[in-house]
């Protein structure tokens, strides 16, 4: 399991198309969207929350495609599939793998872009705090969206289409987290709500993913 996550990590590193992508994307979109407000800081401040976690969302949903494509295509999946390691397992580490290269990333650089989207200094913990615990819920229901279109070629816009509306909970919840800490309101609350979504996506969804996989794979 552990060789897994250590190919896949080296593998997306490579590439680009995980870290380097998504991080990309997020910092870009952060910086169009003040120059497309306008310098009205009152307003900036407002959306502030709610541009940042759709940043991050979107930035996820960029690298969703990859996570089983590259091994579906140079027969690597039938290889794990026929091989004593979990299909439950594989999913696991697989989504593991792309919060590494993709959500802890946008974690770690989501202050900076919150200085520039002007967020009160009360959001900055809850920011953090939120998208800690909700990029981790990104990409394990983005892993079980690419185990189900795995296979069909040009499936990206169809992986989107199926992923979008399970994130939306965590967007909802993780926004409305930051904008209470930025206010000065009581944001545990919603914390708490994306922290739940998390753990139950973590326990549930890679065994969702295996199921497909195996379908998939027949």
């Amino acid at each position: 399991m552990i060789g897994l996550l250590k190919r896949d990590l080296t593998l997306a590193i490579r590439a680009g198309g995980g870290f380097g992508l998504s991080l990309a994307f997020f910092l870009i979109f952060a910086t169009l969207v003040p120059l497309g407000v306008g310098p009205q800081t009152t307003i900036l401040s407002d959306i502030a929350p709610g541009i940042l976690w759709l940043g991050a969302l979107l930035a996820c949903l960029l690298s969703l495609d990859r996570i089983f494509q590259l091994d579906w295509e140079d027969g690597t999946l039938d290889l794990i599939a026929t091989s004593p390691v979990p299909l439950e397992g594989l999913a696991a580490m697989k989504a593991f793998a792309h919060w590494i290269t993709t959500g802890l990333p946008l974690v770690l650089v989501s202050p900076v872009l919150a200085l520039l989207l002007n967020l009160p200094e009360g959001g900055f913990l809850w920011l953090i705090a939120s998208l800690g615990l909700g990029t981790p819920a990104l990409s394990a229901i983005g892993t079980f969206g690419a185990a189900l279109t795995v296979g069909i070629k040009r499936g990206g816009l169809l992986l989107s289409l199926l992923v979008l509306p399970l994130y939306v909970p965590t967007l909802i919840f993780g926004a409305l987290c930051v904008l209470r800490g930025a206010q000065g309101q009581d944001a545990l609350t919603p914390l708490l709500l994306v922290g739940g979504i998390t753990l139950g996506s973590l326990a549930i969804l890679p065994f969702a993913a295996a199921a497909a996989l195996r379908v998939n794979l027949r």
